[in-house]
């Protein structure tokens, strides 16, 4: 709905922001003062960051705290942003288990790295523990870890590292060291 003041610009709005004010006040010529002119100008502040969110959301797959924050970075405030971010979720448009399961594989082929890891980097971005869960047990479905893992030893052994640093690194890269002792000898036995 458009709303246009008689003093200042117009500007649009969704029914579902409204808190105190029903649709059916807002006719033409209806004046609103205190609690509902404030709650009407707040619906217009939350169907903005929803514009917003929908111009990121178009450009890639987001997730909500990585969206909350480019919101705030233009100004949003937190209460629009999340009233606009719940509505988005409801309708499907932004989903953090979808971007999990996407992040997850897009990182797949640039980087070589273990659940550890992965689930430590989900984690920064805020995702939930149990859609981290889901996305990790669907992507190790599809993937090999130990597949995985010999590709990151063979990337050490091609660059000359010693097996300490090896070692090492696929630590950092969220491998069990279980893993990387297995991944050893069997890449032993292919030379």
């Amino acid at each position: 709905m458009e709303i246009t003041a008689v003093s200042g610009p117009s500007f649009f709005l969704r029914s579902i922001y409204l808190s105190h004010v029903k649709i059916e006040e807002i006719t033409e010529g209806a004046s609103f003062a205190d609690e509902c002119e404030e709650d009407i100008v707040n619906a217009g502040l939350c169907f903005a960051a929803e514009q917003k969110a929908l111009d990121y959301l178009n450009r890639s797959e987001q997730y909500r705290k990585g969206l909350t924050s480019k919101l705030m970075a233009k100004g949003f405030d937190k209460f629009s942003i999340e009233k606009a971010l719940d509505y988005l979720e409801g309708k499907k448009y932004l989903d953090d288990r979808r971007f999990a399961r996407i992040w997850l594989n897009n990182r797949r082929i640039t980087h070589a790295e273990g659940r550890l890891k992965l689930m430590n980097e989900l984690a920064a971005r805020g995702i939930k523990k149990e859609f981290i869960k889901e996305a990790l047990d669907e992507f190790f479905e599809e993937n090999s870890e130990e597949e995985i893992c010999m590709r990151a030893y063979r990337k050490c052994m091609k660059t000359k590292k010693t097996q300490e640093k090896t070692i090492a690194y696929l630590l950092k890269n969220g491998f069990a060291l279980k893993l990387i002792t297995e991944t050893g000898k069997l890449y032993a036995t292919e030379k």
